[in-house]
């Protein structure tokens, strides 16, 4: 397998801003401002963590999307994550499509794969909480 490297997902080279004990993140949602170059906008954009050994801990939105939502941290976890992700789902898809290829060497399937079966677990997960 190449070592190419992927557009997605960062690690961190300097201490994470974060209160997640991260020293990763994926992209999985930004605004995209011209497709054919793949100029992104981060005026809307949620990451995902992970610590050293690739467990999400988290996620990160953008002041927009904390403010539409009412939410009193850009940070969230537990039922507030897979809330705030299955509310994005189609968008997140459809960003992370865009890295199709790289998508699938991190995950191990497709984007459209994934969070289909993303969507299923992660409501469950939210009716189970209460």
């Amino acid at each position: 397998m190449s070592q190419t490297k992927l557009q997605i997902v960062r690690k961190y080279t300097r201490e994470s801003k974060s209160p997640f004990q991260d020293a990763s993140t994926s992209l999985w949602l930004a605004s995209v401002t011209n497709e054919d170059r793949l100029e992104l906008d981060f005026s809307q954009y949620i990451y995902v963590h992970r610590d050293d050994v690739g467990k999400v801990v988290g996620v990160s939105v953008s002041k927009s999307i904390a403010r539409e939502h009412s939410l009193e941290s850009q940070y969230l976890e537990g039922s507030g994550m897979y809330r705030i992700l299955i509310t994005y789902i189609d968008q997140i898809k459809d960003f992370c499509e865009l890295w199709a290829d790289e998508f699938e060497q991190f995950f191990l399937l497709p984007p459209d794969l994934f969070f289909e079966l993303a969507q299923w677990h992660w409501n469950t997960i939210i009716e189970n909480d209460g």
